[in-house]
Formats: C-alpha cells, structure tokens, sequence
C-alpha cells in the first residue's frame, strides 16, 4: 500500500484516539458511543501506524509532502 498520511495526520489521529481512550476509561464514555467511538479510535491508530488511509485512495489525496 502507498503510504498516504502526513506527519500532522498521522499526530491527530493518535491523539485523538488517545483521548478515546481516556475518556473511557475515566468512564466520561460509555454504551454504545463507547463502542462507536472505541472503533474508530482502534481505526485511526492502525492507519496512523501504517501511514495510510483507504479512504483517501479512491479520491486520490495524500496528506504527505511531496519529495
């Protein structure tokens, strides 16, 4: 897979799923958005890590800087 995400993405994205997960476990998130939300944090760490997001291919965006 061409890697697609920027260093600021890829920071976000972790950051934001970080803070998912914080907040669940200070119980401020629970039911079902919990789960809702537990998904997409779990989502965005593994596209962080691998330094691509599918979503972006199809329309052909890239966040990283050109060489």
């Amino acid at each position: 897979m061409k890697k697609n995400m920027g260093t600021i993405d890829r920071t976000i994205r972790t950051l934001l799923a970080i803070l998912v997960g914080v907040l669940y476990f200070m119980d401020v998130i629970t039911g079902t958005t919990a789960i809702i939300l537990g998904v997409f944090a779990i989502i965005f760490l593994g596209t962080s890590l691998i330094s691509t997001c599918p979503l972006y291919m199809p329309f052909g965006l890239s966040t990283r800087r050109k060489k």
